[in-house]
């Protein structure tokens, strides 16, 4: 194992994802042409990392990185060991939590930062030796930063747009605009990988006929949300979209309000299944970021997983929000890990978007609401200056 992770946090399993950390330092490793080192990996507190300063820097304060590269002071009976070990990185995460709300960062990115900071310093590099050597370090560290942004197993993520709020302002006055059809092919020429729909019980939307229109329009991928009940099923049958979603679905929300529950109902959605991947459409279930939720669906034999990102949106607090969002850093690595392809959606917009499209494991984003609600105002300047046009060359 070329990277040891000790963490000495008490509530670090609800920030981090150790597995995330390996992988990234390991990556880091053989980008720098180290592959073939170690190096040790520790995430501490303030209190432990001033001590280290004041042990063996003779400064009484907490830094935010250290590095004990290896080869200081080390016996040189050791240099023939087979084992080749680059040294130490410690961190401090209460530090690197202050720095990443004060840049804006999540604590993965800023940790990030810090890892790729400490093993340059293990490496050799000293921004402190001469600004001629500052230079040459901050220009590596902003190489290896480019170099982690990039290394993913999805090179980016695909952006889905669900058009149900079109048809949600339509349904409002019963007439035939805004039309959804319309609005799916505007998304698509505007650079979006697929459209979604939630074809609904109560059809309070989205209509069978955009549905049908939808299929034969579609350029890039038609995503079907749907409740697991008889007629939707059927219905899903017969048009062959490119792949379903099932969601939750109860006529009294107002939209999807979590997961669904796949452990306490995985002999029906078991049936469900089976009967799409005999029609050869594949089938995602929207879950929330949970263990047991993730080993159910893969057992049904779900081609993906959308995981549920509303609780990280919703998040009223800074730490909620970093303890929501390591559960989906979590669940869509066990996911990818059993081979399931990973989606995500659900309360995503323009402020929170960003980290989630930044895990290496994420397929796909499914985002609406946000979206149709930007462009009612992006567009709007435009729509007003027409409608004046109009009236202006009537006068004439």
């Amino acid at each position: 194992m070329p990277v040891d992770l000790s963490i000495n946090y008490p509530a670090a399993t609800d920030l981090l994802s150790r597995r995330q950390i390996i992988r990234q330092t390991a990556a880091l490793l053989e980008k720098c042409q180290v592959a073939g080192h170690t190096v040790s990996l520790r995430l501490v507190s303030d209190q432990e990392i001033r001590s280290l300063n004041k042990q063996y820097r003779q400064k009484d304060s907490a830094t935010n990185v250290l590095s004990f590269p290896f080869a200081d002071g080390a016996d040189e009976n050791l240099a023939g060991l087979p084992v080749k070990e680059l040294g130490d990185i410690v961190i401090s995460l209460d530090t690197a939590r202050r720095e990443a709300r004060e840049f804006g960062q999540t604590l993965q990115h800023r940790l990030g930062w810090l890892i790729i900071h400490g093993l340059l310093h293990l490496l050799g590099y000293d921004h402190e030796r001469s600004n001629k050597d500052e230079k040459k370090m901050q220009a590596m560290e902003h190489e290896l930063l480019a170099y982690l942004q990039t290394y993913r197993r999805i090179p980016m993520p695909h952006l889905a747009i669900n058009v149900d709020h079109i048809a949600t302002i339509r349904q409002a006055r019963g007439t035939i605009e805004p039309d959804p059809v319309t609005a799916a092919a505007l998304c698509e020429l505007a650079g979006a990988s697929g459209i979604v729909v939630h074809l609904r019980e109560d059809r309070r939307h989205i209509q069978d006929r955009d549905v049908l229109l939808l299929r034969q329009t579609v350029k890039t991928k038609l995503n079907l949300e749907m409740g697991a009940n008889r007629e939707i099923i059927q219905f899903a049958l017969d048009l062959k979209p490119d792949m379903i979603t099932l969601v939750p679905e109860k006529r009294e929300e107002l939209t999807t309000e979590g997961g669904l529950d796949v452990v306490s109902q995985k002999k029906k959605l078991a049936q469900t299944v089976k009967k799409m991947n005999a029609a050869g459409i594949p089938v995602s279930i929207f879950i929330d970021p949970d263990l047991a939720q993730i080993k159910a669906a893969s057992a049904i034999g779900a081609t993906f997983v959308e995981i549920h990102t509303g609780k990280y949106c919703d998040a009223a607090s800074e730490n909620t929000r970093e303890h929501e969002f390591q559960l989906i850093t979590a669940a869509a690595e066990e996911a990818s890990q059993m081979g399931l392809r990973v989606n995500a959606g659900h309360g995503l917009n323009y402020q929170n978007t960003a980290p989630i499209a930044a895990l290496p494991t994420i397929d796909e984003l499914s985002i609406g609401h946000a979206i149709i609600s930007r462009a009612v105002f992006t567009g709007l300047d435009q729509a007003v200056r027409e409608m004046l046009d109009i009236i202006r060359a009537a006068q004439f």
